[in-house]
């Protein structure tokens, strides 16, 4: 049963983890649109620029068919997000899962770095709304602040989560070698 569960866990890691490409693969479209003098960065220029001035001269740089393509940008970064923290936050599990008999201590932060995908997906969601409202043509000074704000930690917060993943992926392959029989 547990060794059920744990194949279909990781056929819907890899379902997620095309879909993440995939999606990838779409923002690189529409950003490649916003990458400029002004924006050298594209949308991530977007999502540090702290100011409402620094905003306007993004935004200005974009008028045109690159605001548009900002627009789509954003609507796609939602299914973005969904995509790589429910692809990581899986990862986290079954790596944590896979290795818990042999390095327990390191199995046990799987589920907090789970958690922590989360939560960054929820600071990109927060990020995104202020945006969006930038690109709608609010003028509050609070929304490009708040953007950065949630924009930093959630940055660190996918890198240490698929930092984990990653080193999880290689502690998992080493168990595979030294010892087949502890590897579901």
């Amino acid at each position: 049963m547990l060794t059920t569960l744990s194949q279909k866990g990781w056929r819907l890691f890899w379902v997620l983890f095309v879909c993440t490409l995939l999606v990838i693969v779409a923002m690189q479209v529409t950003g490649a649109h916003l990458i400029n003098e002004t924006a050298p960065g594209g949308i991530v220029s977007f999502e540090f620029a702290g100011s409402l001035d620094r905003s306007a001269e993004i935004m200005e740089s974009w008028q045109g068919d690159a605001m548009g393509w900002a627009k789509i940008n954003m609507g796609i970064d939602f299914i973005f997000l969904s995509c790589y923290a429910l692809a990581i936050a899986l990862a986290c599990l079954l790596v944590s899962s896979r290795v818990r008999n042999l390095y327990p201590l390191f199995a046990s932060w799987g589920r907090w770095f789970a958690l922590v995908i989360l939560v960054a997906a929820g600071l990109d969601v927060i990020e995104n709304l202020a945006l969006i409202a930038l690109l709608s043509g609010w003028q509050h000074t609070l929304l490009p602040i708040l953007a950065k704000v949630a924009a930093i930690p959630k940055f660190i917060m996918v890198a240490l989560s698929l930092l984990y993943a990653l080193v999880g992926f290689g502690l998992t392959g080493l168990i595979r070698l030294k010892h087949p029989a502890t590897v579901s």
